[in-house]
């Protein structure tokens, strides 16, 4: 899989992941979700998620903070397969979010 350019990330970000920023070969989400509880379940959710589709983020959780950070190692940048998770990613936060 290709990586994408910076200006195609750039402004995919811009029209559909207006949370998202693009730091170095990657792209970030901070989560904050009410409880220590859900921010896990939401974790889990996405996690169902992630593997089945075979890809796997740099993350952590703090009480109730999820950070997410997404690139496809293989293409050495960001992809498709990264765009179409942030927004599965996102559509699974709507349910957590305060």
């Amino acid at each position: 899989m290709k990586a994408l350019t910076k200006d195609e990330i750039a402004g995919y970000l811009a029209l559909n992941l207006k949370d998202w920023t693009f730091e170095g070969n990657a792209i970030k989400r901070d989560f904050k979700i009410e409880t220590f509880v859900e921010a896990f379940s939401f974790m889990t959710a996405i996690a169902l998620v992630l593997e089945k589709i075979d890809h796997h983020p740099d993350w952590s959780n703090s009480y109730n903070k999820v950070s997410i950070v997404l690139s496809t190692h293989s293409a050495k940048g960001i992809t498709h397969h990264d765009i179409d998770l942030a927004e599965k990613i996102d559509g699974t936060y709507k349910r957590y979010a305060q």
